[in-house]
């Protein structure tokens, strides 16, 4: 197949690359660039993974092909660090990537480059969203472990620092009482896993073996 020579600009660098025209653009950035924090998920664009910015747009790039992006300006996750806005709160990180931070935005982290990207677009359209709008922003994307919650309260955080607000304390920690915020925004269990430790939902006691065979009178109710 016929190469074609494209120009892209990513995250403020000129690039010319010679690529077949089926090439995708997430591929592009990938094996070409070596910009892997870019992550492929569905190739469907249903889950976000692949996130990127084009020209002020979030865009999905397994959905594209990189000789569509031809001249644009695309921004990756990896350029984060380099924007004027990095080191604006209380870290050299870029205010999006301190938020998923402290706020604990992540868990096993493949959704978290997409996440951050879509956040960045909301951001530079409009600086201080709404919860509903931050959660219209990220619905494209999909994340299997946090529960949106805690994402939701990093752009936020993200949002304090751009509008000169003095942002949250970090839920992921509270000394005081020694627990760590869970991802999906509730307690972690400090009891060492133990099954006395609590009863279920249902009424019966974990600690009654029964209740893992399904023989105990939760599971008869």
């Amino acid at each position: 197949m016929t190469e074609k020579q494209i120009a892209l600009t990513v995250n403020g660098t000129e690039h010319e690359l010679e690529i077949e025209p089926r090439e995708l653009l997430v591929h592009a950035l990938r094996e070409e660039l070596d910009l892997t924090g870019t992550h492929i998920g569905c190739d469907t664009g249903n889950c976000g993974a692949c996130t990127v910015e084009m020209d002020g747009q979030a865009v999905k790039s397994c959905l594209l092909f990189a000789v569509q992006a031809d001249g644009s300006e695309i921004g990756t996750v990896e350029g984060l660090e380099d924007l004027p806005e990095a080191g604006d709160g209380r870290s050299d990180l870029h205010p999006i990537q301190e938020g998923f931070t402290r706020m604990h935005g992540l868990q096993c982290g493949y959704c978290t480059p997409g996440m951050m990207m879509a956040a960045k677009t909301l951001l530079a359209e409009n600086g201080d969203p709404t919860e509903a709008e931050i959660r219209e922003k990220i619905s494209g994307n999909l994340c299997r472990c946090t529960g949106y919650k805690n994402i939701v309260k990093s752009v936020q955080y993200a949002a304090d620092v751009y509008n000169d607000r003095e942002p949250p304390e970090s839920p992921v920690e509270h000394a005081e009482s020694g627990v760590e915020a869970a991802a999906d925004g509730g307690a972690s269990r400090t009891d060492g896993g133990r099954a006395d430790a609590f009863t279920s939902d249902c009424g019966c006691d974990r600690a009654d073996p029964s209740h893992e065979a399904g023989t105990g009178s939760g599971a008869d109710e």
